[in-house]
């Protein structure tokens, strides 16, 4: 074999299992695999979160609640990704609609993992979702709709982003979270929420019952201990936080400040009032849109088309003159079949309202478009129906007529002026002259790149949108392919690489970025700091998802806000308030909106509220009344008292804690840059001058010239080993070339070599090889696996004498192995080394079953208090229910020894007779209960004791003679 680097075919077997050995969930290095070929700057806290899923293998899963901006969808990532890697690929997201594609971007681009997104209009196959070939995403609605569908495959893992949404599962009506509850029993769980308890405790209980219906008893019992408990309330509390432990994970902003720089949001606003004839234009519409009997609303559409026109005529005359025209197109479709020549314009088909609400809504639409049905085909109209239709048309004709006689928006001259003042404090800030402006229609896209570029900006704008294919768009991905052939940037994802050469331009050459909804999701913009929202979404988690663009992980700078208010309109003055004011979602620091957002259930539903308003309400003060109603219901949950609670059981205040995440960085930056170190090793040394150049040694950067395996798909070019964005392809542990390297390491036959380790060549200074005081000696390794039920843990023990007999300790042994060296052929081991070192082994594979041993039963230890507490639990419910037919009892009693009359003394009795049969059958029920729980105690106990039984099996790995030159 050829090598480019002197390491001896031992070393490359060792490098090799400890790239691809199983660790066991305690393992300081379980996650180092995954974090090594991760594309993202990881932090601390991540990784401890993602290591706290795996801290047991009897838990059936947790809820990580880390404070919001800490990177839960990270976390989440490296958890899924080692699920992956231990081939447990059955795995699917429930998430937000609006979430959807944001997850299956950062899975794509941050993990290299495949995902698909199920939706109504796709389709569910079987087989097609037991593959185990890609994640599956999907949105709370269509899991509900289809949980009996989806049920029917056993999912190794359940990710549920913004669990909250499942909070009140504890509540007896049947309910969105009930059926995922039920669907999804039998998965382990992974749950994503930075507001686990936001209003009562049960929540809390409902989460955690998600994961597993036997951690807490039944909702009574927990009741009894910690809702309206007579015990202290430190008690109940202390004893509630020790239960949540193992189960709850969650970090503070104040506790990562040292890794996580947060910056605050300085809102500012535009206000504007509509010309004349704006505003004439938006009476005539509202007035159409509250009729009842128009034909162009059709029953099963007249919400959503309701919304679109709402939206668009706070947008642009311009776009809503395109969408009248095609509410116009759909009628004159309509009556089509009744004319002897079909209308100038008719475009037989009814899919223009669908493309634009879906075009503005995103993954909204579902939601939206979740109950329509679709309208009667071959409806047969009346004469008079006609009749009544090209009248509308004519109304219609005369409303498009005047959009289009308006040449300029008030609003859109407004434009210039906030981004001159926007520009000036982007200057005072130091941050880059760049921003984003969201609109929700393509043609007020098209109208403000005109007006921007006729007044100075010509050159310097982008536009961003479903389709992201208009002229400009296309020569900029064209440029951008060509700058990334050949570079990990290009993706096998058409409109991925569309996206990301949109966003490089904005970063690197436009000043500002014109975008529709579409931008709201998937794509880090951390170099601007200025956002306009030239149009104001009524759903507040849609605000929250534009800002977060900006103002993000990464963000240097203060992200200036820019809202537009239309000052005449009373509801547009109304919505901006409520958004400021309740939901303070344009100030404060970052995430500082997430304890209000999360109290909405449906930020879709708050957009319905708001829909109603616009079309009920017609004067100043009916519109006013509305907004103080929905104002004061915000109240209630915005100042619920939980905030006191959630620190005393959730949160931990320990400075230990910050400590222990420098402690981790410092781990976590060792363990990667030895697993960089290692896949490099072993892939030039096994590839040989004649398949591969290195480039860069200190970086990591390889050519490969040819490609010697034809099994493996691995293309000519540039390598670079890291974890973050680079212009080579990226080189990771997972890669076809690397697993095939590693493959072939591990297949090599090892005779006994004497081998020189030179430390000269070594370019890392080792205290422990410098300070060895011997020349010489033995190295053993051996790879030991401990096997139990549904999991196996893979150690490499390694045993080092010194030509004296002198033993050396493990870690030397590992140290001495990363040394560079010469083989001077092969030797026998002397059987006195031979013998020592079998004993040496012995001790040592010894200490590490009793230390694994002692670790499974401190986990067995906790499972079984978890399983005595739940049956406490159990029992509780059964007693307390006694003790009130007890309680009963006594007072039936105390009445009758006062009763003054034979009737009242009569009913007395009758009462007391009847308590008493219901206590001797209370008192049966729990005897037989009791009995039943002790049999479910029993056997749950009894199962974790076979899981956590294991056996051992061991193979020599190699044995060296080693001289050591310094």
């Amino acid at each position: 074999m050829k090598q480019e680097i002197p390491y001896s075919s031992a070393q490359l077997l060792y490098y090799a299992w400890q790239l691809s050995r199983n660790r066991g969930g305690a393992d300081d290095d379980k996650l180092t695999g995954v974090l090594s070929e991760a594309r993202v700057d990881l932090n601390p806290h991540q990784v401890m979160a993602a290591l706290f899923a795996f801290q047991s293998p009897f838990s059936k899963g947790v809820i990580l609640a880390d404070e919001v901006g800490l990177g839960k969808t990270i976390e989440a990532g490296i958890v899924i990704s080692q699920f992956w890697a231990e081939r447990k690929r059955r795995i699917l997201i429930v998430a937000p609609a609006t979430l959807r594609r944001q997850w299956s971007m950062e899975l794509e681009e941050k993990f290299f993992l495949n995902s698909f997104i199920l939706e109504k209009k796709k389709g569910i196959s079987l087989d097609h979702l037991s593959d185990g070939k890609q994640i599956y995403i999907c949105s709370y609605q269509f899991a509900s709709r289809q949980a009996e569908i989806l049920s029917r495959t056993h999912w190794d893992l359940v990710v549920y982003d913004e669990a909250h949404k499942l909070r009140n599962v504890y509540k007896s009506t049947p309910s969105m979270a009930s059926r995922l509850k039920s669907a999804f029993s039998d998965s382990h769980k992974l749950l994503l929420t930075a507001t686990p308890l936001q209003n009562n405790i049960e929540e809390l209980y409902g989460l955690v019952s998600i994961i597993d219906d036997h951690y807490f008893g039944d909702l009574k019992s927990f009741k009894a201990q910690y809702c309206y408990s007579n015990k202290n309330d430190d008690i109940a509390f202390g004893d509630l936080r020790r239960r949540l432990r193992p189960i709850v994970h969650r970090t503070l902003r104040k506790q990562v400040t040292e890794y996580v720089k947060y910056t605050s949001r300085i809102p500012m606003a535009q206000e504007y009032y509509p010309a004349v004839e704006e505003q004439k234009l938006y009476n005539q519409i509202s007035e159409y849109l509250r009729r009842d009997d128009t034909y162009g609303l059709p029953t099963s559409q007249r919400q959503l088309i309701t919304l679109i026109f709402r939206k668009l005529m706070s947008s642009s005359t311009f776009a809503i003159g395109y969408t009248l025209k095609t509410l116009i197109d759909r009628l004159q479709t309509k009556i089509a079949p009744y004319s002897a020549d079909k209308p100038q314009g008719w475009y037989g088909e009814d899919g223009k309202i669908a493309m634009v609400a879906e075009d503005m809504l995103g993954d909204d639409w579902d939601e939206w478009n979740e109950q329509d049905e679709n309208e009667q085909e071959g409806e047969i109209l009346t004469s008079d129906e006609i009749e009544g239709i090209k009248d509308e048309i004519k109304e219609l004709q005369r409303l498009y007529d005047l959009a289009n006689s308006i040449s300029s928006n008030k609003k859109g001259d407004c434009l210039l002026s906030a981004l001159h003042t926007g520009f000036q404090k982007m200057e005072e800030l130091g941050a880059n002259r760049k921003a984003l402006i969201f609109t929700e229609s393509t043609r007020t896209q098209l109208y403000l790149k005109q007006l921007l570029e006729e007044n100075g900006y010509m050159g310097k704008i982008v536009l961003f949108n479903g389709s992201n294919n208009d002229e400009t768009s296309r020569k900029i991905y064209k440029a951008w392919k060509e700058r990334n052939i050949g570079t990990s940037a290009l993706t096998p994802s058409l409109s991925a690489n569309k996206r990301q050469a949109i966003v490089d331009y904005f970063r690197d050459e436009a000043e500002i970025m014109i975008a529709t909804e579409a931008a709201s999701e998937g794509i880090n913009l951390q170099f601007c700091s200025l956002i306009v929202n030239y149009d104001l979404p009524w759903n507040p988690q849609r605000v929250e998802q534009r800002i977060g663009r900006c103002h993000r992980y990464g963000q240097k700078n203060d992200v200036v806000v820019f809202n537009f208010i239309n000052k005449a309109n009373a509801a547009d003055v109304r919505v901006f308030q409520l958004l400021s004011e309740k939901f303070h979602l344009f100030d404060g620091v970052f995430g500082s909106s997430d304890e209000v957002l999360g109290s909405i259930e449906s930020g879709v539903d708050f957009e319905k509220r708001m829909l109603n308003i616009y079309q009920q309400c017609r004067t100043p003060e009916e519109i006013n009344a509305a907004f103080d109603q929905i104002q004061q219901e915000m109240d209630a949950s915005i100042k619920a008292t939980m905030q006191d609670t959630r620190k005393q059981l959730l949160e931990n205040f320990d400075e230990d804690v910050v400590g222990l995440l420098k402690i981790r960085q410092g781990k976590d930056m060792g363990n990667l840059n030895k697993f960089h170190r290692w896949l490099w090793t072993i892939t030039i040394a096994t590839l040989g001058k004649e398949n591969v150049e290195v480039v860069d040694e200190t970086n990591l950067v390889f050519r490969l010239k040819h490609n010697p395996y034809p099994d493996v798909a691995a293309e000519c070019g540039m390598y670079q080993i890291t974890t973050l964005q680079s212009q080579y392809i990226n080189y990771r542990l997972s890669h076809p070339l690397a697993q095939k390297v590693i493959a072939l390491c591990k297949q090599n036959e090892q005779s006994q070599q004497n081998l020189l380790f030179d430390y000269s060549l070594y370019r890392y200074k080792v205290a422990d090889i410098e300070q060895c005081a011997y020349e010489s000696g033995w190295l053993q390794a051996h790879l030991v696996s401990f096997i139990s039920e549904g999991q196996q843990e893979q150690h490499i023990v390694l045993t080092a004498l010194a030509e004296d007999g002198t033993a050396l300790g493990q870690e030397f042994a590992e140290k001495l192995l990363n040394v560079p060296t010469i083989s001077t052929g092969n030797v026998l081991v002397q059987e006195e080394a031979s013998q020592k070192l079998a004993s040496l082994y012995d001790n040592r594979r010894a200490a590490l079953t009793v230390q694994i041993e002692e670790r499974n039963k401190a986990l067995l230890d906790a499972e079984i208090q978890h399983i005595e507490k739940w049956a406490e639990d159990q029992q509780l419910t059964l007693e307390n229910e006694l003790k009130d037919i007890k309680a009963k009892i006594k007072e039936k009693k105390r009445l009758l020894s006062r009763s003054e009359n034979a009737q009242q003394t009569l009913t007395l009795e009758k009462d007391l007779n009847t308590l008493t049969r219901q206590q001797k059958r209370k008192r049966a029920e729990i005897f037989e209960l009791e009995d039943e729980i002790e049999e479910k105690r029993d056997g749950m106990i009894d199962k974790v004791k076979a899981f956590i039984q294991q056996h051992i099996t061991e193979a020599e790995l190699f044995c060296v003679h080693w001289t050591l030159k310094k």
